[in-house]
């Protein structure tokens, strides 16, 4: 993977991705005080080294899916390869090695259940491990990695707001169009088109439609390592329930967090944190944790690497 390093505008330039991640470099540029040419080759060149993906991802409630987290603990010898396996399939959303390959954890986006007779039967398989979702409880991104805007200019760049409602049946058009924009969130109209089939109107106004509706959202994954922040971990805690929502929300507003999700289990609460070096980690989970009343039992499990994140994996 090539080596590279964030300057001004390139944090600039993540930081509004984040906010819309579909703007045009034509409605970034006079924001950022730089010019549509210059952003494009700043978001190529992060682009092809690996470390950048925007990412179409549709609101699970919203189309009738539950969301599984399984966790596998795994011969290490075939972890690699049966991470890879998951990552290739449709219905995970993100799937990470954990402890030093000892672990595999990965979410499952279903309509039901999650295939757990089908991983049973993998013999690498030792132990599974496995919690329903029940609420998120961050409605931001990763803070790290949001803070090279002005206020000013991030009130310049939001997407508009969007008015969900209930759930919706995808029409053939989305089954099309949301597997193309989750490999590639910022795939030009005209390729949309012609990928789906569709009359490139069509597809721009249903596009339009969806995010109005907040069925599809738009995420930027970014290795957090180009900000500095070289240890990730999935911290399994267990919380009193008169407390859970408080520590959740709590934890959600650290700068650490990543992600604090409410699951079934003994560990009904599950953390993603990115700290800077081993040491914030001790630090993290020794004082800050330590300081929260209602918590239990807490494991840490360090992330060594990420098979898919939310965006299918590239094509070799």
């Amino acid at each position: 993977m090539d080596s590279v390093s964030l300057d001004v505008v390139d944090r600039r330039l993540l930081h509004a991705l984040q906010l819309d991640g579909r703007a045009p470099f034509s409605r970034l540029a006079p924001v950022l005080d730089v010019s549509e040419r210059t952003l494009g080759r700043r978001y190529s060149r992060l682009l092809a080294t690996g470390r950048l993906r925007v990412t179409g991802v549709a609101d699970t409630r919203r189309v009738g899916n539950a969301e599984w987290l399984v966790r596998l603990r795994v011969r290490p010898d075939a972890t690699a390869a049966l991470a890879r396996a998951l990552s290739r399939r449709a219905d995970t959303a993100w799937v990470t090695v954990v402890s030093s390959g000892a672990e595999i954890a990965c979410l499952f986006r279903v309509p039901a259940e999650a295939p757990l007779s089908e991983l049973a039967r993998h013999p690498a398989v030792l132990a599974i491990d496995v919690y329903r979702v029940l609420r998120h409880f961050m409605q931001h991104r990763w803070q790290g990695r949001m803070s090279a805007l002005s206020a000013e200019q991030v009130a310049a760049l939001r997407a508009p707001e969007q008015t969900g409602a209930g759930p919706i049946v995808l029409s053939d058009l989305d089954e099309r169009l949301l597997p193309i924009l989750a490999a590639d969130g910022r795939a030009a109209y005209p390729q949309l088109a012609r990928a789906v089939g569709w009359s490139e109107s069509a597809v721009r106004r249903r596009v339009d439609e969806l995010r109005r509706a907040r069925l599809l959202g738009f995420d930027v994954e970014i290795d957090p390592a180009l900000f500095g922040f070289t240890v990730q971990s999935l911290l399994w805690l267990t919380v009193s329930p008169r407390r859970l929502v408080a520590v959740a929300n709590t934890l959600a507003a650290d700068r650490e967090a990543a992600f604090v999700g409410a699951t079934t289990g003994a560990s009904n609460l599950l953390v993603c944190l990115v700290c800077r070096d081993i040491d914030a980690l001790y630090h993290y989970t020794t004082e800050r944790i330590a300081a929260l009343d209602g918590i239990e039992r807490m494991e840490v499990s360090p992330i060594s690497g990420y098979a898919k994140r939310a965006a299918p994996p590239r094509s070799p």
